[in-house]
């Protein structure tokens, strides 16, 4: 389990982190065990690059494929529409807002 991500959950701190081509930044919502058994973050992203060109939104992300992870000092005080505690996508939750 990565501890920075639940750091950043708990503070509710958007995060910065390569994955699959560029450096994306992520309000982190949710983290745990998909049902494939893989760690993931559901995020909604606010900025950076997508592959697909979908740079807002809520995205699920491979942890394995995240690389230089940093907390930055924005943060988000609300709870943006559509966030489901409960994701169906995880069997397992480690943290979450």
């Amino acid at each position: 389990m990565n501890k920075d991500i639940c750091t950043a959950i708990k503070t509710k701190s958007v995060i910065k982190f390569f994955y699959n081509g560029g450096i994306r930044e992520v309000e982190p919502y949710c983290y745990g065990v998909s049902t494939a058994d893989n760690d993931v973050l559901r995020g909604y992203q606010i900025g950076g690059y997508s592959k697909s060109g979908n740079t807002v939104g809520w995205k699920l992300y491979s942890v394995s494929n995240i690389s230089q992870l940093t907390i930055t000092d924005k943060h988000f005080a609300s709870i943006r529409p559509d966030y489901k505690p409960n994701d169906s996508a995880m069997s397992t939750i480690y943290c979450n807002v």
